[in-house]
């Protein structure tokens, strides 16, 4: 064996071990994410009470979380094009810490929602900065693993939520304010991330469209075999070459009809994830149990069924996003939500309030989960993550978040009125409804983007637009 041939063998692990810490730091914005959005579920229940919220006012306290994500989605991509992916991330840390901190001592419903828009302006951009940076950052082979990490990070921050809703709610649930130490736990990742995030390097590519080529290498050697960083440096250079050449990076590159077309595109798969009506279940979901018969302690527990199942099905969606093709993948989850939210609107028309129909709308909103966060989630975020070119990746994933959470803001917002004014069945099959819309839009226009290099994804792009 050579010299040579040992040294690479020695690398290997070097790399690997790197761009698994990297993975793990930067992906703990997804578990602020995912603790953010998933503990006003069990919070909500206790903040009605100390703050006196109505069924409007519930919706407006849960859903101004997610009007703060859409503003900061868009000015996070927009911020990261030019500061850094790592500069951004670092900042979001504090605003998670601020917001965090802001939610758990508000005397009143304005304070709280002052809290929970800044958290949503955190929650937002780490929602797109975080999967460009690992989409960025890992190989072509490994990206939907890589870039899946977060999804499964934001599930693990759901679950992780309802877990402690429920043991606090046990143990203190007849104490007031107890919602306030659910809350405050977010501030511990928020350190951690910021730490961890001191230590780890900037995205090569966009130090590559910086122009900061040597530094850029340097990056990639960090996670890559000397030889393959390279050859990718080369690759990533002179499309950096030729997106700088073109001196455009925003909403003027509309005007390029194959540039609009992905904008197009990145938004339809956006609001198809949102429109299924997943958030109703992670934001509302002891209230629907509750409303199906379980008491409140119970329906706290019960709802962890939901956050344990997130996660496992995430995992599922690593393991198939490496083996089958995303159109595919994202039209059978899609097939799957519709056909659990039918059945939820079925039997909770037809049986009475009580545990038979608790345990089985359970068992649908669990059957709901598994294949929305097993298939319609990871690739919808790595979809994001890959159909845009270098110079506009941080700008189109911010528009396409900036929607995503619209939606998502108005399913929040809408949904405990909804309920109240129709009835919970008629909600679910309006949810259903729309999930056969999403299932024809992605047939007809969303394109296959597995097993292709950013660099070649963008190349192909640019020549069907040439062709069109």
């Amino acid at each position: 064996m050579s010299h040579d041939t040992l040294r690479a063998g020695a690398a290997a692990p070097a790399h690997q071990r790197r761009m698994k810490l990297l993975t793990v730091v930067a992906t703990f914005g997804g578990l602020l994410f995912g603790y953010d959005t998933g503990v006003i579920n069990g919070a909500l229940p206790y903040m009605t009470e100390d703050l006196g919220l109505t069924p409007v006012t519930e919706g407006v306290v849960t859903s101004s979380l997610l009007l703060g994500a859409a503003l900061g989605a868009l000015l996070g991509g927009r911020i990261s094009d030019r500061r850094g992916r790592r500069t951004v991330i670092l900042w979001l840390a504090v605003v998670f810490a601020v917001g965090t901190l802001i939610c758990t001592f508000a005397p009143n419903v304005a304070v709280m929602v002052l809290g929970r828009v800044i958290l949503g302006l955190a929650v937002g951009g780490a929602s797109i900065t975080v999967i460009a940076y690992l989409s960025e950052v890992s190989p072509a082979e490994r990206r939907g693993r890589v870039v899946t990490q977060n999804e499964l990070m934001i599930v693990s921050g759901q679950l992780l939520a309802f877990v402690c809703n429920a043991v606090l709610g046990g143990i203190w649930g007849e104490d007031g304010g107890v919602w306030r130490w659910m809350l405050v736990i977010a501030t511990l990742p928020a350190v951690l991330l910021w730490i961890g995030m001191l230590a780890m390097p900037e995205s090569p590519r966009w130090l590559a469209s910086h122009g900061r080529f040597d530094e850029a290498l340097g990056v990639l050697r960090q996670v890559r075999e000397a030889q393959r960083a390279e050859r990718e440096l080369a690759e990533v250079k002179a499309l950096a070459e030729e997106d700088r050449s073109a001196r455009t990076a925003g909403w003027a590159d509309l005007a390029v009809p194959w540039i609009r077309r992905i904008v197009v595109v990145g938004i339809a798969i956006a609001v198809m994830q949102q429109i299924t009506g997943v958030n109703s279940i992670m934001y509302y979901g002891t209230q629907i149990l509750t409303e199906s018969g379980f008491d409140r302690d119970g329906a706290l527990i019960a709802n962890i069924a939901n956050g344990v199942i997130s996660v496992l099905a995430t995992f599922v969606g690593i393991w198939l996003l490496g083996r089958v093709r995303r159109r595919p993948m994202l039209i059978v989850g899609q097939i799957g939500t519709f056909s659990a939210l039918l059945l939820v609107g079925v039997f909770s028309s037809v049986l009475p309030e009580g545990p038979a129909r608790a345990t089985v709308v359970l068992a649908l909103t669990v059957t709901f989960l598994a294949f929305q966060q097993g298939a319609i989630s990871p690739v919808t975020w790595l979809m994001l993550a890959e159909i845009f070119p270098l110079k506009l990746r941080g700008f189109g994933m911010g528009v396409c978040g900036l929607t995503l959470w619209i939606v998502n803001f108005l399913v929040g917002l809408l949904f405990p009125i909804l309920v109240s004014s129709m009835g919970i069945s008629a909600t679910f099959f309006l949810f259903a409804g729309l999930g056969v819309c999403a299932m024809l839009v992605a047939r007809a226009i969303v394109p296959e983007t597995k097993g292709r290099t950013l660099e070649q994804l963008e190349t192909d792009f640019k020549q069907a637009g040439a062709t069109a």
